[in-house]
C-alpha cells in the first residue's frame, strides 16, 4: 500500500505548531512499523518555504509543468526536490513566486491574499509529481485546509487518472479554527468558478477544509475526545454538521509522542538524566532550572511551568488571572511563549515586578522548554479547547504532573488524581474558569506537600504511560488507511 502525505508543515523543516510535529513523527513511525503492508518510505510533500533549511542531500530534482491558473500559458514550472528524511522521503515543492516569502502563511500585515493560489499550486504539483512517478497511489493523507484543494482536484481534474484518480483520502483535522475560506473573487486562484460543478452558481466562495471533509473517504481528528466535541456547535467551528454527516467515517486517533526524542534518561539539554526507575536526577534538573531563572533553589515552594503559543485558546489569561492567588500560596511560575501582545504584556509586567517568583520567556526556546519539562513540579495546560496537545504527554514522561482543563485530548490523556485517588496521573478541572483552575492547583499542591508514597506513586504512574507513536497511533493510522482504501473500492463499484 502506497501512502502519500500532504502537509503545510513538517518538523524540523517548517514549523509553527503541533501540525509539524505530528506529520514528522507519524511518517517516521510508519517507517518503523515495517512489514509488507506499507510501501516504504512514505512520501511527505511540503512547500519549500524561504525558511526551509538547505537539504544536505537531494536524491532527485524533478522539473514539472504544473497547471497554473495565474500563468499566461496555463502552466508553470515547479521543481520537486526529493530529500531523504529520518525514515521517510521529504518531497519539497519549490516555486519561489509562491513560497520564497517572509512567512509560511502571511506577514506582519496578515495572511497572504493569494494563499488559495499558493496552496492550490502546491497540491497540483504534488499530484503531478505522483503522476510522473508512474506508480499508483493507494492513500492520499491530507492534513488541514492547505491540502483541501488536493481532494477537489482528485475528483475534478484527475478522476480518470490511473495513478492518483483512484486514491483514497484520509483527511486529518488538526485545527478546526482555520478553514482556508476562499471568497468568490479569489476562486480563479484555484482554477475554479461559480457554476463549474464544484462551486455553486450563487456561492459566496469555497471552504477548503469543508471540501476536503466532504470528499474524503475517512476523516479524523487527533483525539477521540475532541472528535466527540467536534460534533457539537460549541466546538465544531461551523463544521459540526458536515462531521455528523460523515457518521462512522469520522473518528478520533490520539496523537502519539516520539519517546526517542522525549526521554529524560537521554535528554542532553537537561542538567541530569533520570528515569522512571531512578528519578534522583529530576531534583538536579529542578535546581538547575531555578538557578537559571534567578529563583531560590532552596525554596521548597512548588514551581508550575507553562509552554505554548500565546493564544486565547491556550488559556494563558486564566493562568495570568490566577497568579496573585498562586503567589500567595508560595507558588513560582515559569511561562514560555510568544504571540498575542495582549497576553504577553501582563506576564511581562508580572515578571518585572516579581522576578524572584515569576519568569516570562517570550520566545520559543527548544532547550529551555526541555529544562522546564524536567525541572518544574507541575505543568499547566488550561486550554479552552485542545484537539490533542503534546505538552501534557511530555510532562508525564518527564515526571511532571500536568494540571489541565478536562477537554479534548487533555481528557483522553490525563487522569485526575483527585477524582480517582490512587490511579490518577495528574489533575484536571471541568470548566475554564480561574476558580476551577485554582481548585485543581490546590489539589496538586496538597498532594505534593503531603509527599510520601501517594506522591511518588503519582509520578511513577505518569512516567509509565505509553504514548509512543509506534505502539499507539501509527497502527491506528495504518488501519484507517486500509479502511479508506476499502471504502474507495466500494464507492467505485456502486
Amino acid at each position: 500500500m502506497r501512502v502519500v502525505m500532504l502537509a503545510a508543515e513538517c518538523e524540523p523543516w517548517a514549523k509553527t505548531g503541533g501540525l509539524a510535529d505530528v506529520v514528522d513523527a507519524l511518517a517516521r513511525a510508519l517507517g518503523r512499523l515495517g512489514g509488507d503492508a506499507l510501501e516504504s518510505p512514505v512520501d511527505v510533500f511540503l512547500p519549500r518555504y524561504r525558511g526551509v533549511p538547505e537539504p544536505l542531500t537531494v536524491e532527485r530534482s524533478l522539473a514539472l509543468r504544473v497547471p497554473d491558473p495565474r500563468a499566461p500559458s496555463g502552466s508553470s514550472t515547479v521543481t520537486i526536490l526529493d530529500v531523504p528524511a529520518d525514515g521517510y522521503r521529504l518531497r519539497l515543492v519549490d516555486h519561489p513566486a509562491a513560497f520564497d516569502r517572509e512567512g509560511f502563511y502571511g506577514d506582519t500585515t496578515g495572511d497572504y491574499a493569494d494563499n488559495p493560489w499558493r496552496f492550490g499550486l502546491y497540491c497540483r504539483a504534488a499530484l503531478e509529481a505522483l503522476r510522473a512517478d508512474g506508480r499508483p497511489v493507494d492513500v492520499l493523507h491530507l492534513h488541514d485546509w492547505h491540502t483541501g484543494p488536493a481532494a477537489i482536484y482528485r475528483d475534478v481534474r484527475y478522476a480518470d487518472d490511473p495513478i492518483v484518480g483512484g486514491a483514497a483520502i484520509l483527511m486529518t483535522l488538526h485545527n478546526l479554527a482555520y478553514h482556508g475560506w476562499t471568497p468568490r473573487v479569489a476562486l480563479g486562484q484555484l482554477g475554479l468558478a461559480p457554476g463549474d460543478g464544484v462551486v455553486e452558481t450563487d456561492a459566496h466562495g469555497i471552504d477548503l477544509l469543508l471540501s476536503g471533509i466532504e470528499r474524503a473517504e475517512l476523516v479524523n481528528t487527533v483525539s477521540p475526545g475532541f472528535a466527540a466535541e467536534a460534533l457539537t456547535a460549541a466546538f465544531g467551528m461551523g463544521l459540526d454538521s458536515a462531521l455528523r454527516a460523515k457518521g462512522d467515517r469520522f473518528m478520533g486517533i490520539l496523537n502519539g509522542l516520539d519517546t526517542t526524542v522525549w526521554d529524560p534518561a537521554t535528554d542532553a539539554d537537561t542538567a541530569a538524566p533520570y528515569s522512571r526507575s531512578d528519578r534522583s536526577g529530576k531534583a538536579v534538573c529542578r535546581a538547575d532550572l531555578l538557578a537559571r531563572l534567578g529563583f531560590d533553589p532552596d525554596d521548597p515552594g512548588a514551581v508550575i511551568g507553562m509552554i505554548g503559543r500565546l493564544d486565547p485558546q491556550k488559556g494563558f489569561d486564566l493562568l495570568e488571572d490566577a497568579v496573585p492567588a498562586l503567589l500567595k500560596r508560595g507558588v513560582r511560575l515559569v511561562v514560555q511563549g510568544s504571540g498575542h501582545p495582549s497576553l504577553a504584556d501582563p506576564f511581562r509586567a508580572i515578571a518585572t515586578a516579581r522576578p524572584d517568583r515569576v519568569a516570562f520567556i517570550e520566545r520559543f526556546d527548544r532547550v529551555m522548554a526541555r529544562r522546564i519539562y524536567a525541572g518544574a513540579d507541575f505543568f499547566a495546560m488550561p486550554s479552552r479547547f485542545e484537539p490533542c496537545g503534546q505538552g501534557q504527554m511530555i510532562a508525564l514522561r518527564y515526571g511532571t504532573p500536568p494540571i489541565v482543563h478536562r477537554v479534548g485530548g487533555l481528557a483522553d490523556t490525563v487522569i485526575d488524581e483527585s477524582a480517582h485517588p490512587g490511579s490518577g496521573t495528574g489533575f484536571s478541572f471541568e470548566r475554564p474558569t480561574v476558580k476551577r483552575l485554582l481548585a485543581a492547583c490546590d489539589n496538586a499542591l496538597r498532594l505534593r506537600t503531603a509527599g510520601g508514597p501517594a506522591w511518588e506513586d503519582l509520578l511513577d504512574r505518569g512516567m509509565a504511560v505509553d504514548h509512543d507513536w509506534v505502539t499507539g497511533a501509527a497502527p491506528r493510522y495504518l488501519e484507517a488507511y486500509r479502511r479508506a482504501v476499502a471504502i474507495r473500492g466500494e464507492d467505485a463499484s456502486d
